[in-house]
């Protein structure tokens, strides 16, 4: 199994150590066929990205793929889902200049509301500390994530189960009839084998990134791809896989 394309690096445009040209040439340097920038939305309080760069982006890509037959890059970001209602922090405006949508959980980002903000952090600090808020920080985790895919365009999912506890089987079997893929981050250790195992029987496709804040680190999938295999995904089930 052979990794052709790496869908989620960052660059300085939020909290990555390089450049757009700096992560292609490394993605070329390790044989990738395509490469997407997809970095932090702009709710990612510190690292997101500005509205206002995405057009300089999206004309710093376009040039690129104008001069070089070598890879294809793709210009897309890491949203926010930012309420329980499955808000992410990407308007139309900003959809226009994106070839990819990837959205996750994070800590970082400011929240749509107050309450929301409330239910959905503090229960999942609290849940590092108190088992007996796990599930109820599970759930709530689930619900955002599941909405989050029922009303956006979102092509992947990252890093599922890192930054919070998750119904694995009830998103996946949301992200295979939405079409959308599940991550397995290498950077992140999830998905992990057995969550891997729980969501390929529900015939969600996966994709495998490193999630490269170093231009160094684009491409680098090895442990993703390990634990893709130790599950048993089938190539077919990846959508950036060949033999």
């Amino acid at each position: 199994m052979k990794i052709f394309a790496d869908y989620h690096t960052h660059t300085k445009y939020s909290h990555g150590k390089g450049t757009i040209q700096e992560n292609v040439q490394e993605a070329i340097k390790k044989g990738l066929k395509e490469v997407a920038i997809a970095d932090h939305g702009p709710r990612h309080l510190g690292f997101g990205i500005k509205k206002k760069d995405l057009e300089k982006m999206r004309k710093e890509i376009d040039q690129i793929n104008q001069t070089t037959d070598k890879i294809q890059v793709k210009l897309g970001i890491e949203a926010n889902i930012i309420g329980l209602d499955g808000k992410i922090d990407v308007d139309q405006d900003m959809l226009k200049h994106l070839d990819i949508v990837l959205a996750g959980y994070h800590f970082g980002a400011l929240p749509e509301n107050l309450i929301d903000g409330t239910k959905i952090h503090a229960y999942n600090l609290l849940a590092k500390h108190l088992p007996s808020v796990v599930n109820k920080s599970k759930t709530l985790n689930t619900k955002a994530v599941v909405e989050a895919v029922h009303n956006n365009p979102i092509d992947v999912i990252t890093h599922p189960g890192a930054k919070a506890h998750i119904d694995t089987r009830e998103l996946a079997k949301v992200a295979a009839a939405r079409n959308t893929a599940l991550e397995i981050n290498s950077s992140h250790g999830h998905l992990t084998v057995e969550y891997i195992k729980v969501a390929m029987k529900e015939g969600v496709k996966f994709v495998i990134s490193s999630d490269a804040h170093k231009p160094e680190d684009v491409g680098n999938i090895k442990p993703g791809l390990d634990r893709a295999i130790a599950a048993g995904v089938p190539v077919a089930q990846i959508l950036n896989a060949e033999e």
